[in-house]
């Protein structure tokens, strides 16, 4: 027994010279997918497994390009940097080891205004002289970087051909307008955002909306882009000066509070959205208050506080989709919020509108002091319950709403009106799906004549931001 001990122990303290064993890796291409030019990446890792039977010694772990192309590796705690000339040596893998390698990436710029491929290899030398590789590879994008931009005129904001990353935020001045034209994509680091004391004209179209987004293009997991997390950004903050704000065609998502309105004079217009899409939001998409809004052919989704929130003011809501999925915390709040609360509602108009989300309620309205002022009406809408409606001596009306309740078989939990609602994946599609109550059930009179994406709607218009449509 002895010797069957010891013969064991000397098997998995040996190292074999012998070139017909090899390595085994988690992957054999690690990949970055596309990043922005000197911005760093997210870590990848990978596993270098021993299962060869034998010990196997490296005697030479490398970087091929050293410090050519900007990726940085670590291999099993050992940083391959300029210090170590990029390699280490002597790694030991006792038969059934493994080691771990991490990966990243801070790319060079490469002169040109489409991704460029960029690509190394990590060389595995065992000492029996066998080579192995593992490729590491990205597109790298070169993009103008614009910090703490400051708008003190009027003043027109074009990404043209290459791609603007904002750093610390943009502030527009009280006296300026600044235009974003349409096909123009902004990309938000993590503490920017826009600051509107002035005015901000965001002018897309149906086929070249202004998209804001966050500037992280490549991947958290192999399934989840991080334009699909929530937080990315900042947002966009209407302060108490601004005045006459348009945002059409815009496509504005993955951020803290997505638009923040703050309280002006009632009378003057403040923000109209119009085919404007606010999406998955850490914060509120839409926050209001006391502030004159128009609101047409809007979607406004998944948000961990309320998708749409009104405290006080005017707000004209018309064919909107307002629908609360957010996936990353059961704690959300509700599609719409109205109140009265700090400030008076003069009236909050909402027609032709679908307002829903898993809950069994998704709208509330709270009236506060009983002297205030809580004018509410609602017309051709679906509204997922109202039982949490509370008011004394206030206008109510509501004329062909349709109200969803959490024993309706036909739409649970409001998922089955849209195309997909997939939580596990993260891919949202909120046009109507075909067995939606909506279609055909807004008033003709009063929809707007095309949709969110510019689609001509029929004379039996449909009830949302989308035109129901075969394709």
């Amino acid at each position: 027994m002895a010797l069957a001990l010891l013969a064991a122990c000397s098997d998995d303290d040996s190292f074999t010279p012998s070139a017909s064993r090899s390595l085994t890796f988690s992957v054999d291409t690690v990949k970055l997918d596309t990043v922005f030019s000197n911005v760093p990446t997210v870590t990848r890792s990978f596993w270098v497994y021993n299962k060869s039977g034998e010990g196997i010694r490296l005697s030479d772990v490398r970087l091929e390009k050293g410090n050519q192309t900007g990726f940085r590796i670590n291999v099993d705690g050992t940083y391959l940097g300029p210090t170590t000339g990029f390699h280490t040596s002597d790694i030991e893998l006792r038969n059934k080891d493994s080691i771990r390698v991490f990966v990243e990436l801070t790319s060079p710029n490469n002169q040109s205004n489409t991704p460029q491929l960029v690509e190394d290899n990590i060389v595995f030398t065992h000492e029996s002289g066998v080579v192995q590789r593992v490729n590491l590879n990205a597109y790298s994008w070169d993009a103008l970087q614009l910090t703490n931009v400051h708008i003190s005129r009027d003043s027109t904001l074009s990404a043209g051909a290459t791609p603007i990353i904002i750093y610390g935020g943009i502030t527009v001045d009280s006296a300026a307008t600044l235009t974003i034209p349409a096909g123009t994509t902004l990309y938000f680091h993590a503490d920017a955002g826009i600051d509107v004391y002035g005015r901000l004209i965001a002018d897309g179209d149906p086929d070249r909306n202004v998209v804001l987004r966050g500037d992280r293009i490549d991947r958290m997991f192999d399934y989840l882009p991080y334009d699909n997390v929530s937080g990315q950004w900042r947002g966009i903050h209407f302060h108490t000066s601004s005045y006459d704000n348009v945002m059409q065609y815009a496509d504005i998502h993955s951020t803290f509070d997505a638009v923040v309105v703050d309280s002006s004079d009632v009378a003057r217009e403040k923000l109209t959205l119009f085919c404007t899409t606010i999406h998955n939001c850490q914060g509120y998409g839409l926050k209001s208050v006391n502030s004159r809004l128009h609101i047409i052919n809007c979607q406004i989704t998944n948000t961990l506080n309320d998708c749409l929130c009104l405290d006080g003011g005017w707000a004209d809501v018309n064919a909107c989709t307002l629908a609360q999925f957010y996936p990353f915390d059961a704690n959300r709040g509700v599609a719409l919020r109205f109140y009265s609360t700090d400030h008076d509602l003069q009236l909050l108009y909402c027609q032709n509108s679908l307002i829903t989300g898993y809950a069994d309620i998704e709208m509330i309205g709270q009236q506060g002091d009983s002297a205030a002022v809580f004018n509410y009406a609602f017309s051709h809408c679906i509204i997922r319950d109202t039982t949490s409606i509370e008011s004394v001596d206030t206008v109510k009306l509501f004329r062909k709403v349709t109200f969803e309740n959490g024993t309706d078989t036909t739409i649970v939990n409001g998922k089955k009106h849209f195309r997909n609602i997939d939580t596990d994946n993260l891919r949202y599609d909120f046009r109507l799906d075909s067995i939606s109550p909506a279609i055909g059930q807004a008033d003709r009179d009063a929809c707007p004549p095309y949709d969110r994406t510019g689609w001509l709607r029929d004379e039996t218009p449909d009830i949302g931001a989308y035109e129901y449509h075969q394709e």
